[in-house]
């Protein structure tokens, strides 16, 4: 399928995604408990403002303000009649931004979790997961995304029912995962298993990987484990400015820019080809890994050792693709910050 991020990855060597969503609208005066994607419409120059400032930073690729854009995360706010008119305008304005910048960026259009567990361990079917996700995905697609990015996803049920809501919108999408716990995600997957799960969906992503998690040496080892796998599909890395740490009533990430340089370094030459930021990360952390990526040639896949000598201890002892039992299974609901 030809499409905008196809021809990108065609043409350059590695793709500079954006940073948070987030850290970035808290910093423009979102509160807390808020839904981000009702500034699409309440607030527009600030989601502008947003989009420009990963433009601006060298970023390549941005995610539309719709991370919370299914029915059942806007029931939360009540706006679940509101998913058509909020996703369209968020990837419009993404739209506007990208067509001004006069150079090619590709709008991708933000997909996060449902919020719901999925049967068989949750009430959410498979026919209801996918009416969700099909929902979202053309109203993205009318409001003019490039590509769908399903991100933050932990469960294989969910990936597999927004796969196959993309395919019903005939749109591209990458997707990603979140392995947060001690290299799985909440539902148990390694990265192994979504490596082979991608290949088994008769819809694949354009490119698959990780996103969110802990820490920016975490997700590398994961990286490394997608790498293993030996899949020709590029590889996604988008990674956490640092550790989260709760300072004068905030939540900080103690990621520098300059750490997240050597980060974007290391995740290219570990085999990811779209490298960006996650929660913490802002437009200074993504100049910084402009040029750290500009300024660098491609080295050998580093070992463990160099991923924690640059970026910091793991915060696990494992990746999750051991003999050791997967942790047990846990629900909640989360935002990416």
């Amino acid at each position: 399928m030809t499409n905008a991020l196809s021809t990108l990855l065609e043409t350059v060597d590695v793709i500079l995604a954006d940073g948070a969503t987030g850290t970035n609208l808290f910093n423009m005066g979102l509160q807390s408990g808020d839904a981000p994607e009702l500034w699409n419409v309440d607030a527009p120059d600030k989601i502008r403002a947003l989009y420009q400032g990963s433009v601006d930073a060298g970023s390549d690729l941005f995610l539309t303000n719709t991370f919370g854009g299914t029915s059942a995360r806007l029931k939360l706010h009540d706006a679940q009649n509101r998913v058509t008119e909020l996703n369209r305008i968020g990837a419009e304005l993404g739209r506007e931004v990208a067509d001004k910048a006069g150079r090619p960026i590709v709008v991708a259009g933000s997909v996060g979790p449902t919020g719901e567990i999925m049967e068989p361990v949750g009430s959410l079917s498979h026919a209801e997961a996918v009416e969700m996700f099909h929902e979202q995905a053309e109203a993205l697609k009318a409001g003019g995304a490039d590509v769908l990015w399903l991100e933050t996803i932990s469960a294989p049920e969910e990936f597999r029912a927004a796969a196959e809501a993309f395919a019903l919108a005939d749109m591209p999408w990458c997707g990603t995962m979140s392995f947060d716990t001690a290299g799985r995600t909440m539902m148990g997957v390694t990265s192994s298993d979504l490596a082979m799960i991608v290949e088994t969906l008769p819809n694949p992503p354009v490119a698959f990987g990780a996103n969110c998690g802990t820490g920016a040496s975490d997700i590398l080892r994961t990286v490394l484990g997608f790498a293993a796998q030996g899949s020709e599909r590029p590889l996604i890395s988008k990674g956490n400015a640092g550790i989260p740490k709760y300072v004068d009533g905030h939540i900080h990430y103690d990621g520098t820019p300059e750490l997240m340089g050597q980060y974007a370094v290391m995740a290219r030459d570990a085999g990811a080809t779209i490298i960006g930021g996650c929660c913490g990360t802002m437009p200074a952390h993504l100049r910084k890994m402009r040029e750290a990526l500009d300024s660098s040639q491609r080295g050998d896949r580093p070992t463990l050792d160099q991923i924690t000598s640059a970026l910091g201890p793991f915060t696990s002892a494992s990746d999750g693709t051991g003999d050791e039992a997967a942790p047990e299974r846990r629900t909640r609901r989360r935002r990416r910050a």
